[in-house]
């Protein structure tokens, strides 16, 4: 199986966001892309309830930056 999570750095509250389309549910995050990463692998399977299943996860991480005006 695979799913393709979002990885988006919110500049207003200093963390990175996870979520996801092919994982209802998914709403992860962190001040560090590292941990969040490590905290959507294990999150996702019991999510999915798929504890014995090859999973194949793509990240797609972005810096959004806020223009002041």
């Amino acid at each position: 199986m695979e799913c393709n999570v979002s990885l988006t750095w919110d500049d207003e509250a200093y963390v990175w966001l996870a979520s996801s389309a092919d994982v209802p549910g998914l709403a992860l995050e962190s001040g560090s892309l590292d941990a969040l990463m490590e905290r959507v692998k294990v999150t996702i399977p019991d999510l999915l309830d798929l504890k014995n299943t090859d999973l194949t996860i793509g990240f797609r991480a972005e810096r959004l930056s806020q223009v002041h005006i």
